[in-house]
């Protein structure tokens, strides 16, 4: 069976570490559910100062809160960060499934 794309999020937030904002944020989020447990994972794009990035690289309590209220936790999957932007997949926040496209 194939993962199920369920769409994207995209938009304007900020970058904390525990209850520090770190700065603004850009995101492209892209979400899947995984058969046959139709568990959701998402992944995708981040865009932020660079010095922001070097802050929170690696750091296990990243979060983004989204300019609507989500909380989503990130884990950056790339070994090393370079410029304004970097890869990241959620670990948690994410909306179930079947409210996906109301996210």
């Amino acid at each position: 069976m194939a993962m199920r794309y369920l769409g994207g999020l995209r938009g304007a937030g900020t970058l904390t570490l525990g209850d520090e904002a770190l700065g603004p944020v850009d995101y492209e989020l892209d979400g899947y559910a995984t058969p046959p447990t139709g568990n959701v994972s998402a992944s995708g794009e981040i865009r932020t100062a660079p010095a922001v990035l070097k802050k929170c690289f690696g750091r296990r309590d990243l979060k983004l809160v989204t300019e609507d209220g989500k909380h989503l936790g990130l884990r950056f999957s790339d070994k090393k960060i370079a410029g304004d932007f970097a890869h990241v997949d959620v670990t948690s926040g994410l909306p179930d499934a079947k409210n996906w496209r109301a996210a």
